[in-house]
């Protein structure tokens, strides 16, 4: 494992992009957007460390593992960034800089899908760009801060 990483870490159904509701999330696959994260990350000398699960506590075994090293933590929560407190709080405990992204605008999808728990503990949240929301995501993580 490389010593500067970015992890990468997708929740429930994510495994699905370019299958499910293209209409929706687009054309492009999970492995295309774990590409994506990766050029964009190189240049700067991060690698990324990914991992994609429908269950809630791998992904919360997995943060727990490997966050407190990450330079930083891009995460779609999938459905848990509507309602999963265990997963704001392991985000919280672990404290390292997080962008939440979400392929769609949840802000203009049903009520439901409106509220996300993990606002006030990731730094910043993208919504509605599509993939592009993942190069913008890491190069927030990775760009020097002035």
């Amino acid at each position: 494992m490389a010593d500067r990483y970015i992890l990468l870490v997708h929740g429930p159904n994510l495994n699905r992009l370019g299958v499910r509701k293209p209409e929706v999330y687009g054309q492009r696959t999970l492995a295309d957007v774990v590409e994506l994260v990766r050029s964009t990350a190189l240049p700067f000398g991060f690698d990324v460390i990914d991992r994609q699960s429908n269950h809630e506590g791998e992904l919360i075994d997995f943060l727990q593992q490997y966050g407190p090293g990450a330079h930083g933590i891009i995460i779609n929560p999938g459905a848990f960034g509507h309602y999963s407190y265990a997963l704001r709080d392991c985000l919280e405990d672990i404290d390292r800089p997080t962008v939440e992204v979400h392929i769609s605008n949840v802000h203009r999808r049903e009520p439901f899908r409106h509220q996300l728990v993990l606002s006030d503990v990731v730094t910043g949240q993208i919504v509605g760009l599509g993939l592009e929301g993942y190069r913008l995501a890491t190069l927030a993580l990775c760009q020097p801060k002035p």
